[in-house]
């Protein structure tokens, strides 16, 4: 009787832990996909791409997880590229600069005094999406979507409404971006190329004075509690894209793929809304805490907008980005241009 009850007993054990068993595979994703970014935990595109998850999640009943790696935890931009390459990670949300190494048509948005407007902006994203695309594909890549910092502007410890106040600055310029570098380099001043987590500690020590970021980026990134003045002209238009490895995503079935990109679209266009917000309400914010937007004199502007953007731009071609896609982004910027005041008339 005694063995009998071991026996019933032993039995009974070996169902309960292949129940268990059978329950955490059930409850483990099919897909499980690793994704990083430097995006602070609880920033907008943080917020945003947890929607995303969620519903890939929902949708796909659970076959598709995310493992996600917020607030720089995996290293900068170059560090999860790297990752991704081993398999470490399965894709990443990346700023332009960083994924500029690998796509350098890529950067030809971040060409400093570009743009009038967001209009401006939205249309050459929407014309040049089918070539980023084709490009990100050519290097094993899915762009599953372009993300926004916005406008960014010129911030400093003492005010810079000249050249000349700009060429005694110490600015930072993003590591690896040649495009700002070159810009300013043109203009006369060295910049110290830094990745972004290390931006906080050099204003501290004074490594840097001068900077460059969105009012909302100023923000989470925490620079504006080393700055005093805002310049009131924006310096460029910042992106960033969030990438999947095309190994990865090509093992998804087809219907999967398909979530995923529906998905992709719907919460990434709302970022886009609320990133445009976020920094309307931060300027606010900066204002609030004692910083002064300057406005630079009418001659450093012309200077900045037309001369040395354009000597800029013939450093930069074919070096950062190729004549191609620069001939094809201003032909559409000439064309948006010339239906707009077509309209007005």
């Amino acid at each position: 009787m005694k063995i009998f009850i071991k026996i019933l007993s032993s039995l009974f054990i070996i169902f309960v832990i292949s129940a268990n068993i059978d329950k955490a595979e059930a409850a483990r994703p099919k897909y499980l996909l690793k994704i990083a970014s430097i995006a602070p935990e609880g920033s907008v595109w943080a917020k945003r791409f947890r929607d995303f998850a969620k519903e890939v999640v929902e949708k796909s009943d659970g076959e598709i997880g995310f493992k996600i790696y917020a607030g720089g935890v995996m290293g900068d931009d170059r560090s999860m590229y790297r990752k991704m390459r081993v398999g470490q990670l399965n894709g990443g949300g990346f700023t332009m600069t960083g994924i500029g190494d690998v796509v350098p048509d890529f950067r030809v948005l971040g060409i400093p005094f570009m743009f009038n407007s967001y209009d401006e902006v939205d249309r050459l994203k929407e014309k040049l999406m089918p070539r980023f695309e084709k490009e990100f594909d050519n290097k094993g890549l899915v762009l599953m979507a372009v993300t926004e910092v916005g406008f960014v502007y010129t911030m400093s410890t003492t005010p810079i409404t000249t050249l000349a106040e700009l060429k005694q600055s110490k600015p930072w310029a993003p590591e690896g971006d040649p495009i700002s570098y070159v810009l300013l380099e043109t203009v006369g001043v060295t910049p110290i190329p830094l990745s972004i987590p290390d931006v906080l500690t050099s204003l501290q020590t004074g490594l840097i004075n001068t900077t460059f970021n969105s009012y909302y980026g100023s923000i989470v990134l925490q620079w504006f509690t080393r700055i005093s003045y805002i310049t009131d002209i924006p310096f460029a238009y910042a992106y960033g894209a969030f990438v999947l490895d095309k190994k990865t995503f090509s093992r998804l079935p087809p219907h999967y793929m398909e979530v995923m990109k529906s998905a992709a679209k719907t919460h990434f266009n709302k970022l886009l809304e609320d990133t445009r917000k976020s920094n309307e309400e931060a300027m606010q914010v900066l204002i609030d805490n004692d910083i002064t937007l300057v406005k630079p004199t009418p001659m450093t502007r012309a200077e900045l907008q037309n001369n040395y953007r354009e000597k800029a731009v013939e450093k930069l071609v074919d070096e950062a980005f190729s004549r191609s896609i620069y001939k094809e982004a201003m032909k559409h910027l000439e064309d948006y241009q010339k239906e707009l005041s077509a309209i007005q008339q």
